[in-house]
């Protein structure tokens, strides 16, 4: 089994590599790392050419944001299954992919998802937050459920037949997806119930609070264009993320 990892990239000069070298260590024989960099304005480019690997394709051109590149990663990729790194995380160990790749082993399986730690920004072993995904079920949709993205593995007919993340979206598009995928979804979803992700804290939908009320206008949008609930829906996975945070700090 093929699988495609997308890792869009634009001004990660200092942690790109690291995203690269947990896909180039994976120990599941058959892997595409593609890698969508957008012009950088910093050294990412040559860092990124500085870690790549035999498994590794890089494209290089300006782009229209975050999800305009994950759209031109899912076009390129050839893998029967495909999933995301970003350029500030990694994979949480060398058989992540593998054990993905098991989950698979039945056709029926159309989504694979885990869960997944936040680490420092500076010690990578120190976990701030825990996000425990928890199994699939059609009603937990309203009431704010979701898989973390990155988690997200899903085979390539998926995206044909849902088509791409929508650029209109400027920090919610993911979660509008997975809605679209998820209230619609017919094949065999499984949950791995492992941390197999680490993700830098920092990211941009909770920079500031602009950016955090511009999160919960578009997660509303999503919620209401994909028909899963209300206000209600909102609080919850807004709420959710409270026991995320309670966790002792703690070396990986």
């Amino acid at each position: 089994m093929k699988i495609s990892v997308i890792t869009a990239v634009y001004n990660s000069e200092a942690t790109v590599g690291e995203a690269i070298a947990s896909v180039a260590a994976q120990t599941h024989p058959d892997v595409e790392h593609l890698v969508v960099e957008g012009k950088s304005k910093d050294g990412s480019l040559a860092a990124i050419e500085r870690a790549g690997h035999d498994r590794m394709r890089l494209i290089s051109e300006p782009d229209k944001g975050i999800y305009d590149a994950l759209n031109k990663g899912v076009r390129n990729a050839t893998g029967d299954v495909i999933g995301f790194i970003h350029s500030d995380d990694f994979l949480a160990h060398d058989g992540v992919l593998a054990r993905i790749a098991v989950a698979f082993d039945d056709p029926a399986v159309e989504a694979v998802f885990s869960d997944l730690d936040y680490v420092a920004q500076a010690d990578t072993s120190r976990v701030i937050r825990h996000w425990s995904t928890g199994a699939f079920h059609p009603r937990r949709l309203k009431y704010g459920w979701m898989p973390a993205h990155p988690t997200l593995y899903l085979r390539r007919e998926v995206y044909e037949r849902l088509g791409d993340y929508d650029i209109n979206f400027g920090i919610a598009a993911d979660y509008d997806f997975i809605l679209r995928y998820f209230s619609k979804a017919t094949g065999k979803t499984v949950y791995i119930p492992e941390v197999l992700y680490k993700m830098r804290v920092g990211g941009v939908s909770n920079r500031n609070l602009a950016k955090i009320r511009q999160k919960m206008e578009e997660d509303m949008l999503a919620i209401r264009r994909n028909r899963v609930g209300g206000l209600h829906t909102l609080a919850f996975k807004n709420l959710s993320k409270v026991g995320q945070f309670l966790v002792r700090p703690q070396r990986s």
